[in-house]
């Protein structure tokens, strides 16, 4: 049977058994009093580890990993110097805090089985949880990493960024409506016609492909045209979405300036337009695993000013043709055309 000792803070000495039983986590988090840091430093000089300290103090694991990595001093981790790092560290926060430590906790857990942000926050909706949006979870990776943490080691795309200096110049398209606006039935995915809009640019930046995506069918639409010119980018949605504007409801844009002359196409196609928040490509999610896919045709290493219209639309024809296992391996032709005779 181990012994452990427990040293609290005013200096007293107290010995207690340690028991096979696991104590169970705190259902309702509250922040590590200075008496628990006194017994994770106890604990550690006496060479325990942090998963049976977790487990003595019935807390997770991560919140003592990172009690130990963000408020050790120069001398090491001492437990009355690390609760003033951390009550001057709350102090400091603002009045209104949403990732609470039980949710850092959750967040944590499952970036660790290689889920994405927008699946956390998916996972975290459904099960009618707090949640914050995708952005706020890359932030908490981001700082992670900055403190040492390897919690960006698990997500799909390693060369995530973050973006500093003068705000995106890229926001400032006129009229532009944000995705916080838009109808919350576009999430739900239950109705036809709400598309996804990007472009494709070629390696060396030769050669720009329009793409869009048909939310709920997965529908494809590959146009190629001479350049990203915002007059050029309009003309090609408009004629691309000509044959499909019985059934268009809206469509979702990122922040280029290639998408400036949105207005028109509103006003042409009678459709309502929204932008993603920057550097928010989840927020689009379809579009960009559908501009994946036509990677696995035109890798990034291929400039795209030689590709015909022919391969262009046997590309975009085959990505149509194929099933998909969310449609219960049916086409996104096959769903198009369905939902718009059943509407």
């Amino acid at each position: 049977m181990r012994h452990i000792e427990k040293v609290e803070p005013e200096g007293t000495l107290t010995v207690r058994p340690k028991t096979n039983v696991r104590p169970l986590m705190n259902k309702r988090y509250t922040h590590l009093t200075q008496e628990e840091r006194y017994q994770i430093w106890s604990e550690k000089k006496a060479g325990i580890s942090n998963e049976e300290i977790a487990q003595d103090l019935g807390r997770h694991l991560s919140t003592i990993k990172r009690e130990l990595a963000r408020n050790k001093g120069a001398r090491g981790y001492r437990p009355k110097q690390a609760h003033g790092f951390a009550q001057e560290r709350h102090q400091q926060k603002p009045k209104v805090i949403k990732m609470v430590s039980e949710l850092k906790d959750r967040i944590t857990d499952d970036l660790n089985k290689q889920w994405s942000p927008e699946q956390i926050q998916g996972r975290l909706k459904k099960e009618e949880q707090p949640s914050v949006c995708p952005a706020t979870i890359y932030q908490f990776i981001r700082e992670d990493k900055s403190e040492g943490g390897c919690l960006h080691k698990h997500l799909r795309h390693k060369k995530y960024k973050q973006r500093t200096g003068k705000p995106d110049a890229r926001g400032q398209i006129r009229n532009r409506v944000s995705i916080e606006d838009r109808p919350e039935i576009v999430d739900q995915k239950i109705r036809l016609g709400d598309w996804e809009a990007d472009t494709v640019i070629g390696k060396g930046h030769k050669g720009v492909l329009v793409t869009l995506t048909e939310r709920v069918s997965k529908l494809n639409l590959v146009k190629r045209v001479p350049s990203k010119h915002a007059d050029v980018v309009t003309k090609a949605i408009i004629s691309m979405l000509k044959h499909y504007q019985p059934d268009l409801l809206t469509i979702t844009f990122d922040n280029g300036k290639e998408f400036a002359f949105h207005d028109k196409i509103k006003k042409k196609l009678n459709v309502d337009t929204y932008f993603a928040h920057p550097y928010s490509s989840w927020e689009r999610g379809l579009n960009e695993n559908h501009n994946g896919l036509i990677r696995q045709y035109l890798p990034k290493s291929q400039p795209l000013d030689s590709v015909t219209d022919k391969e262009i639309l046997e590309i975009q024809n085959r990505l149509n043709e194929r099933p998909r296992k969310m449609l219960g391996f049916k086409t996104p032709n096959e769903v198009y055309s369905d939902m718009a005779l059943a509407a």
